[in-house]
């Protein structure tokens, strides 16, 4: 593979914006990093900045489907159309995220996912890094979107299914359910990262899920406990919820959705500011409505997931609640630059690094440094993705530029 060199940008590295930047690449790997012009290879591609950013690919580890396609719809068809829809938002790593459903259902979508990984390609959009087993371990009243009857606790017959597989990287229950703790020690033996969400445990609880192997909240402030929930629950004293414990706790991370409808900017600032970059994660959350136009859609699988409405900027359910994102990660960089006092580094890292560091990657990607996939995008000065490299390959330039679908609203997949 001939050399590839990215010039006149300022390249985003993990702790500081490197201007005049050359970022040298070679058999898919970067080479060198550094400032100013350098002597280029004889056989090497030129990608001009045009003084724009040279940043890492994102790393999204909760994300649920986009233009059209839900990961549970549980196809190779689905599967590769909604990682091409991310890559053209700027994802170049993807963990492909589970809702609640069937074990059958559940187990489609974790093959479908293998059956892609396999014979991955850059034509194929962002790369599969595992699968993330978020539902169907929720708590009853913290559902959300999801749907309720494929809701349950964990069973040791079934999700020794799903990790059996290789493919389970991330893995969720709510850390009140019966089951959890066995949960969190079969995923925290198949090397996961250990997450809570869609749950109303208590401090106790989550101390408990802490030792067992959890250090992860998923979508901070969304589908989790509160002081008021406790208080619900549990009558006097109030006492401290899943929020409480993950703001004390320096090992915890969590994760939010920039979206500009989920959280206020007050909220956004508030918890880059409590955890820092290293321990707060951006992620989409995004299902089906990724680039399609307002109207009715599935949330989950095609064939009986749960209904929500796209306004054309979020998911809304039948009930009135948040249903969900259908913003690609770029959009979340651009709301958390423009609404927190973050420096642009730490913002970029947040949908890079920090997600790669936290589920065992950040060796081979998430950053501009050497001996990393070159896994890189070239950004304009307003934080638009331009073009798309995965491993030093370039994604489709015509499939870079994201534009909201003109058909009508459809009702399914």
């Amino acid at each position: 593979m001939s050399h590839l060199v990215f010039t006149n940008g300022i390249a985003i590295l993990p702790d500081r914006l490197l201007p005049d930047a050359t970022v040298i690449c070679r058999d898919g790997k970067i080479e060198s990093v550094s400032k100013g012009a350098r002597r280029t290879p004889k056989d090497a591609t030129i990608i001009d900045a045009r003084g724009g950013y040279i940043s890492p690919g994102f790393t999204d580890i909760h994300v649920h489907g986009g233009d059209g396609a839900d990961f549970m719809d549980g196809t190779p068809d689905a599967v590769r159309k909604a990682c091409r829809a991310h890559a053209r938002h700027g994802t170049t790593t993807i963990f492909p995220t589970t809702t609640t459903g069937s074990p059958e259902q559940l187990m489609e979508m974790v093959e479908s996912c293998a059956a892609v990984k396999m014979t991955e390609s850059p034509a194929d959009g962002a790369r599969i890094a595992g699968v993330h087993l978020y539902g169907p371990y929720f708590a009853p009243d913290k559902v959300g979107c999801h749907s309720l009857e494929g809701r349950r606790s964990p069973e040791v017959a079934e999700y020794a299914r799903y990790f059996s597989s290789g493919m389970i990287k991330i893995a969720t229950c709510a850390a009140e359910l019966p089951g959890a703790d066995a949960f969190y020690r079969a995923a925290r033996k198949h090397r996961c990262l250990i997450t809570c969400g869609h749950s109303n445990a208590s401090w106790t609880e989550m101390q408990r899920a802490f030792k067992a192997g959890m250090r992860h909240v998923d979508h901070f402030w969304c589908a989790m406990s509160s002081v008021p929930s406790m208080r619900q629950r549990f009558n006097v004293p109030m006492q401290a919820s899943m929020a409480e414990f993950v703001l004390a706790n320096s090992e915890m991370s969590t994760e939010v959705i920039a979206d500009g409808c989920h959280l206020a900017p007050e909220l956004l600032q508030f918890a880059y500011k409590l955890k820092g970059a290293a321990r707060l994660l951006l992620v989409t959350d995004s299902n089906r409505g990724l680039d399609l136009p307002p109207g009715k859609y599935r949330f989950g699988s095609s064939a009986d997931g749960s209904w929500f409405e796209s306004d054309g900027k979020v998911g809304w359910a039948p009930n009135g609640s948040l249903a969900s994102s259908i913003m690609g990660m770029d959009h979340m960089v651009r709301h958390m630059a423009k609404s927190t006092r973050a420096p642009l580094h730490d913002v970029i890292r947040m949908a890079s690094l920090t997600p790669a560091e936290r589920t065992g990657i950040a060796k081979r990607t998430g950053s501009i440094e050497r001996g990393k996939r070159a896994d890189v995008l070239v950004l304009n000065k307003r934080l638009e993705v331009r073009r798309v490299f995965l491993g030093g390959m370039e994604f489709a330039a015509e499939e870079t530029t994201p534009t909201r679908r003109n058909s009508n609203a459809r009702t399914s997949a």
